[in-house]
């Protein structure tokens, strides 16, 4: 139920932010790898998508949605995560940013779930193609969830297409 809720929440505020200021949006997709930290630590492989009002050229808000995927030990693994905070960023051509996200995660395999609060502090790098188009070069987090009441110290690495309205 938490999880839906959040969802409802990050679309809606994605949806109402692009039609008040459509100059100031950022749209994020693309690959991403997560190393779990579990016993024993696994791959993930998934998707991130991300959206980003800014309130001006170097200060926005992000709703940031990710999935990833694995098989340890032949039990399928899905790890699902939705966090919200502010981000930096130096706007030029080449423009690295920084984010503090919360939120949480929903993990299940093996008729099983859970879900927990997560965090995310990161950064990264975009470069401008062409006009509007940005590649992410690189986003690497440190992605704490708290599972089974102990933390896990995930770290996440991240590649996609942004494109800025």
């Amino acid at each position: 139920m938490l999880r839906r809720l959040s969802l409802l929440a990050g679309l809606i505020l994605m949806v109402s932010l692009s039609a008040h200021a459509q100059d100031g949006v950022e749209l994020f997709g693309g690959y991403s790898y997560l190393r779990a930290d579990n016993s024993p630590s696994f791959n993930t492989n998934g998707w991130e998508f991300s959206g980003t009002y800014k309130f001006s050229d170097w200060l926005g808000g992000v709703a940031d949605f990710a999935g990833h995927y694995a098989s340890p030990g032949g039990v399928s693994l899905s790890l699902h995560t939705f966090m919200f905070g502010p981000q930096i960023s130096w706007p030029a051509r080449v423009s690295p940013f920084a984010h503090v996200l919360l939120g949480g995660a929903h993990v299940s395999g093996g008729g099983a779930s859970d879900s927990s609060f997560a965090t995310a502090i990161g950064g990264g790098i975009d470069s401008k193609l062409v006009a509007g188009v940005y590649w992410r070069i690189i986003e690497a987090d440190y992605v704490a969830t708290h599972f089974g009441g102990h933390v896990q110290n995930n770290g996440s690495l991240s590649t996609g297409i942004v494109f800025r309205f």
